[in-house]
């Protein structure tokens, strides 16, 4: 419902590195359950803006707020604690490690047992990583990847590593979802399916990670590909919100179809 306490707000973020303002002015609000699309022409702030939402980059103005809680300061790790996990635009996956355990490093926070117990292969420590490993399983299975569980990561084909990654993510539990453009390098068949999976993942939230109301903010290049999905589009030009509506909208929007063509709307004859 609209009514609902946004899950992130980003209020009047601005950052600069020396002389360029990266991102100004940025205003963002997710509510649960919403698929919200973050799109723009290369360089327009989008991974920046992913960044500063993650505690990577801090920003020069404004502030961001996770669940009530400011989160300007925060480190990533404690980011992460209040329900948020991400993937990267390029893949950063633990490629001399398998499957498996890529999948459990991304449930780490949610470990209950002390470094004792794990050097002394306690009952505690066993029962965890029993729970660890089923959780991770079932995520596996929902990206097809099961049978490869005990590969290293590093030998999955591409398509495989991008929907490792996400499943990564989902292993910590989070109540937003962010997608750096996870469809890239993809053909155009496993872009679809994976856009489907991105669906799936909204809808089957509770079973996944305990949270049914999980949001998802996706950034992709492709215009086209999160009109599909997404009820509500962002979009940015040279750090700057041109844009935001509805898919309808944001296609019909002037100053967007200008930042993709590189000309006036009237010139391109749309």
């Amino acid at each position: 419902m609209e009514n609902e306490q946004p899950i992130l707000e980003a209020r009047h973020v601005t950052i600069r590195f020396g002389g360029l303002t990266a991102v100004s002015d940025f205003n963002l609000a997710i509510r649960p359950h919403k698929l919200v699309g973050l799109i723009g022409p290369n360089g327009a702030g989008k991974t920046t803006i992913f960044n500063m939402l993650t505690g990577v980059y801090k920003p020069t103005e404004g502030e961001i707020v996770i669940s009530g809680t400011k989160s300007t300061e925060m480190k990533p790790y404690q980011i992460t604690s209040l329900g948020v996990a991400r993937t990267f635009q390029n893949i950063r996956l633990f490629k001399e490690l398998s499957v498996l355990d890529n999948v459990k490093i991304g449930g780490h926070i949610h470990y209950r047992y002390s470094g004792t117990s794990a050097v002394l292969h306690t009952n505690r420590f066993r029962d965890a990583e029993t729970e660890a490993e089923e959780q991770a399983m079932d995520l596996l299975k929902l990206f097809g990847l099961e049978s490869r569980a005990h590969d290293y990561a590093k030998n999955l084909p591409y398509g495989d590593q991008r929907r490792l990654e996400i499943a990564r993510a989902l292993a910590a539990r989070p109540k937003l979802l962010l997608l750096d453009e996870p469809a890239a390098g993809l053909n155009t068949g496993e872009t679809m399916r994976l856009m489907d999976k991105i669906h799936e993942i909204r809808d089957r939230a509770e079973e996944l990670v305990g949270s049914a109301n999980l949001a998802i903010l996706l950034i992709e290049h492709n215009m086209e590909l999160v009109m599909q999905i997404c009820g509500r589009i962002i979009v940015l030009n040279f750090g700057k919100t041109i844009a935001e509506g509805t898919p309808e909208e944001v296609r019909a929007d002037k100053a967007v179809i200008e930042a993709y063509l590189g000309e006036p709307a009237e010139a391109a004859g749309l």
